[in-house]
């Protein structure tokens, strides 16, 4: 089998069972484990896979820039934004991670809810500047253009200073396994602290981000309390229930 063929096997199996094993691609394309390593190396230097050990997972099929995010899937945002009211009550403070599903969620706060908002999202901001009864304690420090939020030791050392009642976390890419991870360095420190400074964890997931897996390691997925999704009896999400996850 030519190596293009190998490569088209390895996805195709990938889309269809979401993870690869090396011993098991060698048994079933005949050729060493040695050459499916390889093979999956090269796959990820092309973006198109995650290589883990053992094998390979898919990367997130998500967009990495903000405004490409924008209009990605946006039913599924706002099915997962309606859910996540059910857990926000008055005099709480919340930490509002970056990402456009936790924006769908400032967009639709209630006018009679009365919280503290606390973000490091321009966006989040903006939407909120004319909410009467939500009071905004914004993250200074560097401005990361491609997820329009701030980064670097000032907005760390900020979030550092929170004890929050929750925050909702926006999900890049989540693995039962292999954890909360994401694309970009800086945005995975901001995230490791807001997960640490909130006493409770709300991942803000749409079912394609589950078994997937980037490059810069956020939390294990046994730290998150609550899962919203957009479909909540997918069996992809029998690990976390079996974990005590609450999926909503």
């Amino acid at each position: 089998m030519l190596k293009e063929e190998r490569f088209q096997f390895i996805l195709s199996r990938l889309g269809a069972d979401s993870k690869v094993l090396l011993s098991q691609l060698s048994e079933e394309l005949g050729v060493s484990t040695d050459t499916i390593r390889r093979d999956i190396k090269e796959l990820d230097d092309q973006g198109l896979l995650r290589a883990v050990r053992g094998g390979a997972v898919p990367h997130s099929p998500i967009p990495h820039h903000f405004k490409d995010r924008m209009n990605y899937n946006q039913e599924s945002k706002m099915i997962i934004a309606r859910k996540a009211l059910q857990k926000l009550k008055n005099d709480q403070v919340v930490i509002f991670d970056a990402g456009t599903s936790a924006l769908a969620v400032a967009s639709i706060l209630p006018e009679d809810l009365s919280i503290t908002v606390v973000t490091n999202s321009f966006p989040i901001v903006t939407i909120l500047e004319d909410h009467k009864n939500v009071e905004v304690l914004f993250a200074g420090g560097r401005l990361f253009k491609q997820s329009f939020v701030t980064t670097g030791h000032d907005t760390l050392r900020f979030f550092q200073n929170i004890k929050a009642d929750l925050c909702f976390l926006g999900i890049c890419s989540i693995h039962p396994s292999l954890g909360v991870t994401t694309p970009d360095y800086e945005e995975s420190e901001v995230k490791k602290v807001i997960v640490n400074s909130s006493q409770q964890i709300v991942a803000l997931s749409s079912i394609e981000k589950l078994e997937t897996v980037e490059p810069y390691y956020i939390c294990p997925a046994t730290q998150i309390n609550t899962i919203i999704t957009n479909q909540p009896d997918a069996p992809k999400l029998k690990p976390y229930i079996k974990e005590g996850i609450e999926i909503l």
